[in-house]
């Protein structure tokens, strides 16, 4: 099989869930060497997450888990812990783009906010998906698909006029967001690979 034409690029993925993953699965597809960092207390939620094969729910036979990380190398890391923390600084050594879903703030708690990783790694790609984005009023505010479709106006005009907003089926939103931070992310690693100055996308 082609390599694809991201050949050579590394990615750091701590996402969880369907948007940051779907992020990830985009640039694995076309190449990218992409390394998912999964909590050791279960992995990705999406692990527990329907339909599964052979109506087995076991965390290897989620088809939703396996759709969103195909193409992927995977390592469990205890991120609340020195040593983890130890393991993904020597990652980010030879990364490009570190893509991560958690809530505003925890990168920070963590010890790994851009403001950080950009003294150690000025060309590195940061892309942050969030329900709300890094600021503002809402940044702290759980999300979900149906509230995302509904705030952002899409369910205005679906549905019948004189019936209440429908959302559509599926987590087109979710979806939307991960293909969104993927095309972005790769507008910013070119400028990058150009300049020599990574930045830090706010999705």
């Amino acid at each position: 099989m082609p390599s694809g034409p991201l050949e050579g690029v590394r990615v750091v993925d701590l996402t969880h869930y369907m948007a940051g993953p779907f992020c990830t699965k985009l640039l694995a597809d076309f190449g990218a060497d992409v390394i998912k960092i999964e909590r050791p207390s279960g992995g990705d939620p999406t692990r527990r997450m329907g339909p599964f094969y052979g109506d087995d729910p076991h965390p290897e036979k989620s088809a939703l888990f396996l759709h969103l990380n195909t193409n992927k190398r995977s390592v469990t890391l205890d991120l609340q812990a020195e040593a983890g923390k130890r393991v993904l600084q020597r990652l980010l050594e030879k990364a490009d783009i570190l893509v991560e879903s958690f809530r505003p703030g925890v990168m920070a708690d963590l010890g790994f906010d851009y403001a950080t990783l950009e003294a150690e790694h000025p060309n590195l790609v940061m892309t942050s998906i969030s329900n709300f984005g890094q600021t503002g009023p809402y940044r702290d505010l759980k999300g979900s698909d149906l509230t995302l479709f509904a705030m952002g106006g899409s369910m205005n005009i679906n549905g019948s006029a004189e019936r209440e907003p429908l959302k559509m089926a599926g987590n087109v939103i979710s979806y939307h967001a991960g293909a969104t931070a993927a095309y972005a992310t790769l507008l910013v690693l070119y400028g990058a690979e150009l300049s020599g100055q990574g930045d830090h996308l706010d999705i």
